[in-house]
């Protein structure tokens, strides 16, 4: 009887320490979690191609990406005089790819004629709307 007592006893705490612990995990919140990958805000246009053109579209790729092969044609389709769309491969150019942080490919950059980045985009954005992108920092 005394035994049956004490495991009472054991388990009425153990049920109380697990009920006050479970109370103060109750009150706090969850750790945030990054929304995004990190992308750069400013750009040196000395870094890329095509520093006098006022506008640049960086697309910071891999050559082991499928997807980064059709953001750069969707790119492509928009360079002109004043726009240089400029491939910013991993292997080739890992020195802007460590220098901007870059972390996830493909990254596209808008940077105007004084490296500032106006849109951006990290994944694959659909044609459309990385062209409107484009125009309307163009029309700023």
């Amino acid at each position: 009887m005394e035994r049956l007592l004490v495991a009472v006893v054991m388990v009425a705490v153990v049920a109380v320490v697990a009920f006050v612990l479970d109370r103060r995990q109750a009150g706090r919140r969850p750790a945030p979690t990054p929304g995004k990958w990190p992308v750069p805000m400013q750009l040196d246009r000395l870094d890329f191609d095509r520093p006098d053109a006022a506008w640049l579209v960086a697309v910071f790729t891999s050559a082991t990406c499928e997807s980064c092969a059709t953001v750069l044609s969707h790119a492509a389709v928009i360079e002109s005089r004043s726009v240089a769309v400029q491939d910013v491969e991993s292997v080739v150019r890992r020195d802007l790819h460590d220098r901007y942080g870059i972390e996830a490919v493909p990254t596209v950059v808008v940077a105007d004629a004084e490296g500032v980045v106006r849109a951006s985009f990290v994944g694959i954005p659909a044609a459309a709307e990385l062209w409107a992108a484009v125009a309307e920092v163009r029309s700023d």
